[in-house]
């Protein structure tokens, strides 16, 4: 299987679905980035939902029009 871009790859950065990914890799890289100290107040819980509710986000908006732009997509 050859890999291949998308004929509007330089688009990319428009579409809700890669800023759902980029904001959960945010969330998860902050996250390792904080003390035990902060950690021990926030729930863990809390980070893992956010992280999954952006990654599920950004699946839906993969699949769902978004507007005149998503007619390139494949």
């Amino acid at each position: 299987m050859k890999l291949k871009l998308i004929e509007n790859w330089r688009n990319a950065w428009k579409w809700f679905s890669v800023h759902a990914m980029v904001y959960a890799a945010a969330i998860q890289g902050a996250w390792l980035q904080v003390s035990d100290d902060m950690k021990a107040h926030i729930p863990s819980y809390l980070v893992s939902g956010l992280t999954i509710t952006l990654l599920v986000l950004g699946i839906a908006g993969r699949v769902v029009k978004q507007g005149v732009e998503d007619d390139k997509q494949p």
